[in-house]
Order: C-alpha cells, then sequence, then structure tokens
C-alpha cells in the first residue's frame, strides 16, 4: 500500500505531504484545484515521463517522494526532475533504473480511470482482461513461449532464404571472383613484406657499390694505404736530423695500421647483405599483386578478406539445402507445441469465460443494472499459424432484456463503462491487487446507481487501499482519510494545498460538494 506521498516545487504545489491509510483514501477539491497535479506526481514517481516545465517556477528542480508498504517492508522512493529535463531515480535511497521501477510498479498501485474506460471499448484490451482471470496462468505462458520459438524458427528460415536468393543471383559473379583470388593466393601482409624485401636489397646494394668504391680509395694503384706508406717513407727519413718530422712519421704509420680494421668493416658490410634477394621473383610477383589489386579495385587485404567471405557465402550456398530441411523439421515441431499450447489456451478461455461472466453479471447487478443483464464472451478465432487458431474473446453484454448481444462501444454509456470497470476490478481485487487508485470512476452516474458504486467501492476498501477522486459527496463521505484540494493565492503566487479533513472539515467541505451554501455565502 502507499503510506505517504510528498510532493515538492511541481507545478502550483510548492510542499505538498500525505499521509493515506490502508482503508479508503478520498480526495476531492473544486475543479482546477489541482487534483491533476496529484495524479500527475503519482504517475512520475512511478516511472512517467512530464514536462520540465512543471517545475515550479523559481526553483531549480521538482522532487516527489513516496513510501509504500511491499511484503511487509518499507519501500522507499525518489524521483527529481530539474528544470533541464533530466530526471533521477532514488529506490531505498541507491540510483535506481526505470527498469527494476517497471518490475515493481504492478506490485504498488494500479491506476483506473476514463483512460482505463476507454480502454474496454478495445478488444484487445478484452483479452487481457479475460486472461487475468485463466484459472492457471501458465497455459498463457506456455502459448506465448511457443509462439516465440515458432516465430524465431520462421526468421531463420526466412533470413536463409533471403540470404540464399542474394546469394544465388551473384553466385556466378563470386566464382570469377574467388578463381582470381585463388590464381594469385595473396597472403596477409605479402605486399608490405615484398617492398620492405626490395627496400632492403636497394640499401644493400647501395652499401655494396659505397663499400667498394672505398676500399678502391684505399687499396687500389696510387690509393690511400700506398700513398700513406710513401709518406711514412719520406717523413721517417727527414726523421733522421728532425724529431718532430720524426714523430710525424710515427703518427702515419699508426694511421695506415688503423685502416686495416677499416678494411676489414668494409668488406663485411659489402659482403653480407641482400645476397637471398632475387630481384625478378620478388618483382614478378608485386606486378602479381597490383594486378588483382586493379581487376578487383580493392587493397590486398580487403581482397584476402573478400576471399574468405565469399568462401563462407559459397559453403553456406552449398549447405543451404540441408539447413532448410532441418528448419523444416523445427518448424514441424515447434508448430505441433504450439499447436498443443494454443488448444490448452482456448480451453482454459472458454472455461474462464464461463466463469467470468457469470460473476460479472452477479457484480453488475450488484451496481445497480437490471436483473435482466447478461455478459457474453463471443470467441474469434485468428490464425497464429497455418492451422492453428487462436481464440480471441470480445465482451458482449445485454444491459436490458428485449436487446440483441451487442460490443460494449455501441450500447455503453460513460456510467455503464464506469461500473463495468469497477465490476472488473472488483473481480481482480481478490487476487490481492496493489493499492487502486479510482480517477473519477463514478463519471456519468448518479442516484441510486450512484449510492451502489459507493457500496461496491466501500467494500473494495475493506479488503485492500483504495484511493479515489471524485466529485460526489456520496462517495466522500465513506472515507477513512479524506483530504481536500484547494488553490490559493499569495502575494501573487499560486499555491496548490492539500490538507488531511478533521471531522468537522469534512462536514464543510461534504456540504460544499453537495452544493449547500454557509451563512458566510448567504451574506
Amino acid at each position: 500500500m502507499l503510506e505517504t506521498l510528498r510532493i515538492r516545487n511541481l507545478a502550483l504545489i510548492d510542499d505538498v505531504e500525505l499521509e493515506f491509510c490502508p482503508g479508503l483514501n478520498v480526495l476531492t477539491g473544486e475543479s482546477g484545484a489541482g487534483k491533476s497535479f496529484i495524479l500527475r506526481a503519482l504517475d512520475f514517481i512511478l516511472g512517467e515521463r512530464i514536462s520540465a516545465d512543471l517545475v515550479r517556477p523559481g526553483r531549480d528542480k521538482a522532487l516527489v517522494e513516496a513510501v509504500f508498504r511491499l511484503d511487509g517492508d518499507e519501500l522507499f522512493l525518489r524521483r527529481e526532475l530539474a528544470r533541464t529535463g533530466r530526471s533521477r531515480l532514488f529506490i531505498n535511497d541507491d540510483l535506481g533504473s526505470q527498469e527494476r521501477l517497471a518490475e515493481l510498479r504492478p506490485r504498488l498501485l494500479m491506476h483506473t480511470s476514463q483512460h482505463g474506460q476507454q480502454r474496454l471499448l478495445s478488444a484487445e484490451h478484452h483479452v487481457e482482461v479475460l486472461d487475468a482471470f485463466l484459472a492457471d496462468p501458465k497455459v498463457l505462458a506456455a502459448q506465448r513461449a511457443a509462439r516465440e520459438a515458432l516465430q524465431a524458427v520462421l526468421a531463420r528460415r526466412a533470413e536463409v532464404e533471403r540470404r540464399m536468393a542474394g546469394l544465388m543471383e551473384r553466385r556466378e559473379f563470386l566464382e570469377f571472383q574467388l578463381a582470381e583470388i585463388r590464381k594469385v593466393d595473396p597472403q596477409p601482409g605479402e605486399e608490405e613484406e615484398l617492398l620492405q624485401r626490395r627496400e632492403d636489397a636497394r640499401r644493400a646494394e647501395r652499401t655494396r657499390t659505397l663499400a667498394g668504391e672505398a676500399q678502391g680509395l684505399l687499396l687500389g694503384e696510387n690509393g690511400l694505404q700506398d700513398m700513406l706508406s710513401s709518406l711514412e717513407r719520406a717523413l721517417a727519413g727527414l726523421g733522421e736530423d728532425d724529431e718532430g718530422l720524426r714523430e710525424h712519421a710515427r703518427e702515419v704509420g699508426r694511421f695506415r695500421d688503423g685502416l686495416a680494421d677499416m678494411l676489414r668493416d668494409l668488406r663485411s658490410s659489402g659482403s653480407s647483405r641482400g645476397e637471398d634477394y632475387d630481384a625478378e621473383q620478388v618483382e614478378k610477383r608485386l606486378w602479381e599483386l597490383q594486378q588483382l589489386q586493379r581487376k578487383l579495385k580493392r587493397s590486398l587485404d580487403s581482397i584476402v578478406a573478400l576471399g574468405a567471405e565469399i568462401e563462407e557465402n559459397l559453403s553456406f550456398l552449398d549447405e543451404s539445402g540441408l539447413e532448410l530441411k532441418r528448419l523444416d523439421k523445427e518448424e514441424a515441431r515447434t508448430a505441433s507445441v504450439l499447436r498443443d499450447a494454443t488448444e490448452a489456451l482456448n480451453a482454459a478461455r472458454e472455461a474462464a469465460a464461463v466463469d467470468l461472466t457469470r460473476d460479472l453479471e452477479s457484480e453488475l447487478k450488484n451496481l445497480g443494472f437490471s436483473e435482466h443483464l447478461r455478459v457474453l464472451v463471443e470467441f474469434r478465432a485468428q490464425t497464429v499459424h497455418p492451422g492453428i487458431d487462436e481464440l480471441r474473446p470480445r465482451f458482449l453484454w445485454v444491459p436490458n432484456p428485449g436487446l440483441d448481444a451487442q460490443p460494449l462501444d455501441r450500447i455503453a454509456s460513460g456510467g455503464e463503462l464506469s461500473r463495468f470497470l469497477l465490476a472488473v476490478v472488483s473481480l481482480r481485487s481478490r487476487e490481492g491487487l496493489p493499492a487502486l487508485l479510482f480517477d473519477e470512476v463514478d463519471s456519468g452516474i448518479g442516484g441510486r446507481t450512484l449510492i451502489k458504486v459507493a457500496e461496491r467501492i466501500r467494500l473494495l476498501a475493506t479488503r485492500q487501499q483504495v484511493i479515489l477522486i471524485t466529485h460526489w459527496p456520496q462517495l466522500a463521505r465513506l472515507a477513512d482519510e479524506h483530504f481536500a484540494i484547494r488553490k490559493e493565492v499569495h502575494d501573487g503566487a499560486t499555491y496548490t494545498l492539500c490538507t488531511s479533513l478533521t471531522p468537522a472539515e469534512r462536514q464543510t467541505e461534504l456540504a460544499r460538494m453537495a452544493g449547500e451554501t454557509t451563512k458566510t455565502d448567504n451574506a
């Protein structure tokens, strides 16, 4: 049940806190007082989106907090709406997700309103209503699971057939492309490797050339080594009488001796690189790869990937016949499961319709309908798979004797729809539904019928929490907790206020709702 609701800075609401009781909680007020803002706040805290325009002027954000009693424990929800439009949700003070809130919502509050009445006019909603009263809900889950399994098989088959059709049209071209690729048989990174080998060979050739030139300068006729030897001898001769020249001769000798290390390095550099390089073979291979790229208009890496893709596609085509046969068997198996599940669901719906129509007739008679009222369920077959028909219900009724059974949308007035919705909810409340919120479910009715509706809502409130928004004093007087919503203006600003009424205040509010005037009004 909903224990507490606090709203701050939302539209005309500055700060309102409501403490709800377990029974019947009634909210009343003049039209335009702000009851809709209470509803918007409840929808917002339970996951609905609202416009950032509803943040009260002059405030940065709106805040809605609610405390629910769920399975004996308190559940605290808080949701903030910033003026920028961004919202944040907290569940028990931890940042929460909309997915988690969506899981919780069916256990927290059931909102029945005029929108719910209009849904009763939809045949699709009739299916939901009847399915809520199945003796064993598992038959519905089993049929849905069987349908999903069959749909998955059919989707897989359609995908295989679609892919086959596309590939069959291109098979000849794909085989041509694959033959061209296999003829050259490119390898990943092969072109880069060949280009690197060619560059390495060119550098090796340049090194050999320069090393040869350097060795020629050192060892050739009249080369540097011979010239240094001659220079050393001449300086040595001159050094017999001059110690300085003798030292120069020794320096030249040391330099000449150092040329031996240089020659060794030059011979090694000129002979150890590029010996295994076959220029003709490399250039031929590069030409083949470049021709393939020009022919297929792709880079070499994408050609390698294309070859693998074509092989996979052609392999798929070769194996697709077997895959279709496998899917045929799988379709037959899942269709058989669906047929059994659908027959079980159809039988369960027919059985539920008997009990539900009987109970609805009883409820509606208690709500002021004729003793001759009849409620029927018409089943229409909907093919869910060739040879498998699902029975889809539609409610018909005869509110007065002498009329043919008609769909709700042909003969139901707003008041009749209100009572029909109340009857459905009353029956469902036996399942232990969450708190029930009735938003003007009493619209379009009055007189003795209104008294009947009031009695039914009062009975509902003995079984579970009910929150009722009404304009009728006949309903409001039954409240266990009565809240009055009013609008006031202070210092040029408008505020919506919501207060719990004392017994004396309740009498005043009921008199206002009944249209009675006070002495002040007459003055």
